[in-house]
């Protein structure tokens, strides 16, 4: 859907990885913010976000596992973009750990990691480390 999406094999480009699909990944967020408030859980925030996904077109795989420890990425949107939701007080170390190896597992180059306590939520774009090791 989204075509104008760049792959960016040139490490020196100063554009964003997928800035068309995240822009619109990011709108949907705020959207299921503004509906759910700070308090809902994880699994309230993935269905009205399934249910915007669905209503722009927007292709999605969720809860799919990825490698062979049994991980489970909340969201993967066009095949392109990881997207890892919480709804905790504070993200920690861990949190960008964690969606770091389901980017080295799953092979995709960028994530979204949001939490959805935040008063003003501040999605986090993560780019695959091509050398990580953890």
């Amino acid at each position: 859907m989204y075509t104008n999406d760049t792959d960016n094999t040139d490490t020196k480009s100063k554009t964003l990885l997928y800035a068309d699909l995240t822009f619109a990944i990011r709108g949907i967020l705020y959207s299921v913010h503004n509906e759910l408030g700070s308090y809902a859980r994880e699994k309230q925030y993935g269905d009205v976000a399934a249910k915007l996904f669905k209503e722009k077109g927007i292709k999605y795989v969720r809860e799919q596992r990825v490698g062979d420890l049994g991980n489970i990425l909340d969201f993967i949107v066009e095949d392109k973009v990881a997207l890892e939701f919480k709804a905790k007080r504070i993200l920690t170390k861990e949190d960008y750990y964690q969606i770091q190896r389901y980017l080295q597992e799953s092979g995709l180059k960028l994530g979204i990691l949001v939490n959805f306590r935040d008063k003003l939520i501040k999605p986090k774009r993560i780019v695959r480390i091509d050398n990580w090791q953890k």
